[in-house]
């Protein structure tokens, strides 16, 4: 009795079993959060190039105002008035733009994705900041001034891993046009 018990325990068959499926566990949390973080860059790329999107769009509606100085090379969004030019810049709606195109609905201060058949926010946007370069109409030192739009926007993500919601995501992203004549 006490050899069978002796060799039950020397014996070394199955002790592979709990590592393979340690092993297994970990493969797939790292796998997990390796699928979270692209899902998070997927997600603020999309909402950038959106943002990118509605900003050329600002820009290129603009175009009609920008003072064709082909002598002089200006770019910038000036009309003439009776002794001078004044500014001439249309802002346009560039919420309404990111809304069309991502399918954004406002709730609040909100711009809100949510996820088709629930209450839940697949992510949300607030804050935008537009700034708008106009060129300068006539200076000698020029140094690739251009008619620019320069535009920041709020993203907030929900984070989820291993089943638990995390902390969301908060990032601040940037974007940057430019109109310059070819000719």
């Amino acid at each position: 009795m006490i050899r069978k018990l002796n060799h039950s325990l020397k014996n070394n068959r199955g002790n592979g079993y709990p590592l393979a499926v340690a092993i297994t566990l970990i493969l797939v949390m790292i796998f997990t959060g390796i699928s979270e973080y692209f899902r998070l860059m997927i997600v603020a790329q999309g909402v950038r190039d959106a943002l990118q999107d509605a900003v050329i769009s600002t820009v290129v509606e603009n175009y009609d105002e920008v003072y064709h100085g082909v002598r002089e090379g200006y770019s910038g969004g000036y009309q003439p008035s009776t002794e001078d030019f004044e500014e001439s810049i249309d802002y346009g709606d560039i919420y309404d733009k990111i809304d069309n195109i991502l399918g954004l609905s406002v709730e609040n201060d909100y711009h809100v994705k949510g996820v088709s058949d629930t209450t839940e926010m697949q992510f949300r946007i607030w804050n935008l900041n537009v700034d708008i370069e106009n060129a300068p109409l006539a200076t000698a030192d020029r140094d690739g001034e251009r008619f620019k739009i320069d535009s920041t926007i709020m993203l907030e993500v929900p984070v989820s891993f291993g089943g638990k919601l995390l902390p969301p995501m908060q990032i601040k992203v940037k974007n940057s046009a430019g109109y310059t004549p070819k000719f």
